[in-house]
């Protein structure tokens, strides 16, 4: 088994820089509408303290993550959304502190449980550790770029996207599975360029159909933050081509995505924007 410090490292690493953009923020500037729509920035910190505790809780008491897991599927089509404006009634000096403690309690419990190779409960199959940990950076660094796109920054692209690539694209067989679609019968090659500039590789290298460009773009397309008219990724091959089109690196039912060309968010509700106001997992907001 390899070791999984890597990803519990990344996660760490790819959640401080998160901090680093919202930590400073004003209290306007944290309801400042992202482009999910209806979410502000504080829905998109809250929705991740929200998973980080729902991931904890599978960590450490079963039974009780069973009783949460269960009691959230009864709304399917809200529980993300109430959890996240759960989140915000707490105002963002409260959030902020409550999801560091969430983050650093989250790692303290990965790293046990990788050396006892134990599987957790989740809300699809269970999880390994480092599965835990994988999903919680795709998280992270998807609803981190809503944040950097509603606050107009353009973060550097790490290497520590190679986790989002691989869930996205071991996941391909799901995307058609979830949209009603017989999964392709061959697999694909897949060529991305790193940050790095290192090349990573996926599927046989004599694949007939195959999908090449950046990690950046694939990661956005995965992960359904810019449409694919926007992203520099090749298709060769019609079912890599639908793949394209329908790409998740994601549990759950199809997301949305997003329009081509979309430039500013629109503007979140002000009675659900508003910090001092009462107003998991879902990555395709």
């Amino acid at each position: 088994m390899s070791d999984p410090t890597p990803v519990f490292d990344d996660l760490r690493e790819e959640s401080r820089e998160l901090d680093l953009l919202v930590a400073e923020l004003t209290e306007s500037e944290w309801a400042r509408a992202t482009p999910a729509p209806r979410w502000s920035i504080a829905h998109q910190i809250a929705h991740l303290h929200w998973t980080d505790r729902a991931a904890l809780l599978a960590m450490t008491d079963q039974a009780a993550f069973q009783k949460f897991a269960e009691q959230a599927l009864t709304s399917p089509d809200s529980f993300v959304d109430d959890g996240a404006e759960e989140g915000v009634r707490l105002g963002p000096a409260e959030l902020l502190t409550g999801w560091r403690n969430s983050r650093r309690e989250l790692d303290h419990a990965l790293r046990e449980a990788a050396a006892r190779h134990t599987r957790f409960p989740w809300f699809g199959p269970p999880m390994s550790a480092a599965a835990m940990a994988t999903g919680r950076l795709m998280e992270t660094w998807a609803h981190g770029q809503d944040v950097a796109d509603a606050l107009g920054v353009v973060r550097a692209p790490t290497d520590r996207l190679r986790h989002v690539v691989r869930i996205g694209v071991r996941a391909r067989d799901f995307a058609f599975a979830v949209r009603g679609l017989p999964a392709p019968r061959d697999e694909f090659r897949v060529e991305v360029s790193a940050p790095s500039g290192e090349l990573w590789t996926y599927g046989p290298e004599d694949a007939a159909q195959r999908v090449t460009g950046s990690a950046v773009d694939l990661c956005l397309l995965v992960t359904q933050r810019a449409h694919r008219a926007d992203l520099a990724l090749t298709a060769l091959g019609p079912d890599a081509d639908r793949w394209l089109d329908i790409a998740q690196a994601f549990a759950g039912p199809p997301g949305t995505g997003r329009d081509p060309g979309a430039a500013a968010p629109e503007e979140a509700p002000q009675e659900e924007a508003m910090p001092d106001q009462a107003p998991p997992e879902g990555p395709a907001r």
